[in-house]
């Protein structure tokens, strides 16, 4: 799989991953994470603006998104009911992961990558996002808290590894 910065001519198909995976996530008793909006269209021209918005690609196909930030993140600056296990490195966070279902192994494809480029990952879901808690434990994030989004307020898990 191949990852790279997102462009404003792969928009079209980045809003169809994020269509695919909101119905996903309503399938599978997470109705209410992204409910019929999320990520809003502005957010994904940031990301691209921004360079922090990248797809993953297999045989000149599309079949995931995410953001990765480098550095402080506004919504991670409280936690409750834990810590960070590494709050004074500099860390990245993993924002907005989708897939487009065709193809296995995009969360590995996404967390490699970002791993190659900073040790000490961030990434939060909400509670009733079964399949991303399982990803996230089983590619050795821990628990670390809650936090609450700064969009909505909404809780999240927050989860970190560090190498």
């Amino acid at each position: 799989m191949i990852v790279r910065n997102s462009t404003y001519s792969d928009f079209p198909e980045i809003m169809k991953i994020y269509v695919y995976a909101r119905e996903l996530m309503k399938k599978n008793g997470n109705p209410t994470q992204w409910g019929d909006k999320f990520p809003r269209e502005e957010k994904v021209i940031g990301d691209i603006e921004k360079g922090t918005g990248y797809v993953i690609e297999e045989n000149g196909e599309f079949c995931g998104v995410f953001a990765f930030i480098i550095g402080p993140d506004p919504t991670y600056s409280v936690i409750e009911d834990g810590a960070w296990l590494n709050d004074t490195d500099e860390y990245g966070t993993i924002h907005r992961i989708a897939t487009g279902g065709k193809y296995h192994g995009v969360f590995d494809a996404c967390i490699n990558y970002c791993a190659g480029r900073i040790n000490n990952l961030r990434i939060d879901t909400h509670p009733d996002n079964a399949a991303m808690l399982h990803l996230i434990t089983s590619r050795g994030f821990q628990r670390c808290g809650i936090i609450y989004t700064e969009d909505d307020h909404t809780q999240r898990i927050a989860f970190q590894r560090c190498k």
